[in-house]
């Protein structure tokens, strides 16, 4: 059996990638095929937890921006990464994963509440651990939520699957055929030219607590899998390597 590259790792699904190709809500296919391939890598050993967005259901900014209070969208937005989080929840019980969701929000009687060394010790027990509510404050999208929760679970890297992008472009590759993908990049490269990896806040997070991350498509089945054992798709993106 081929030996994995991470052993612990966060797993960072937007809203839109558990939408699929409809566009809103939840694919049931969708998040079929995303449980067998964290399944797939749970059977090699691999700690995973699990930060799921809530964009195909709500989002903040866009409700603040139609003139609704920011901090109100915001908490909308957490809510509906619980539902997220409990739909893949029950697709990867369903196929024996054993999971737990723990939400920033408290709402026991679905989920637990984030319990940094609780969840430490689901992942050490092979349990999938997925991570809802956000960081449970406004003002934080829910990729700082998968740079924070990396950092305190000691991830080795955070793998964001991406819905209809395979890394990170230079341009939109879908409205500029010149755009051109990077193989790597360095965080301060992220930043500088403002390339629409993650927000800033969680590219900085990642960057001051040396957390790589890999950008790769979600649409290809095989990929996490793919990823968690080193091939070489998608993009790396690394703390500053140069001298």
């Amino acid at each position: 059996m081929p030996t994995p590259k991470y052993k612990r790792v966060v797993l960072k699904l937007s809203g839109e990638a558990l939408a699929g190709d409809q566009g809103f809500g939840i694919s049931a296919h969708t998040i079929q095929d995303i449980a067998m391939q964290v399944r797939e890598i749970v059977e090699y050993g691999v700690q995973v937890a699990v930060v799921v967005g809530g964009g195909n259901i709500w989002r903040g900014i866009s409700g603040s921006s139609q003139g609704m209070d920011r901090t109100t969208a915001d908490y909308m937005g957490m809510l509906a990464t619980v539902l997220n989080a409990l739909a893949l929840q029950d697709a990867l019980e369903k196929i024996d994963v054993d999971t737990r969701v723990q939400t920033s929000v408290e709402m026991r009687q679905v989920a637990e509440p984030y319990i940094r060394r609780r969840a430490i010790r689901h992942l050490e027990k092979g349990r999938v651990v997925i991570f809802a509510g956000g960081t449970g404050n406004p003002y934080f999208s829910t990729d700082t939520t998968a740079a924070l929760r990396a950092a305190e679970v000691e991830a080795e890297v955070i793998l964001m699957a991406k819905n209809g992008v395979d890394g990170v472009y230079s341009a939109d590759p879908s409205k500029d055929p010149t755009a051109v993908k990077y193989d790597e990049l360095e965080f301060l490269d992220v930043l500088s030219r403002g390339l629409a990896v993650m927000d800033s806040t969680a590219t900085s997070l990642c960057m001051d607590n040396d957390i790589p991350l890999l950008v790769f498509a979600i649409g290809d089945s095989g990929n996490i899998l793919r990823a968690v054992m080193g091939e070489p798709i998608g993009t790396i993106v690394r703390r500053q390597t140069r001298a």
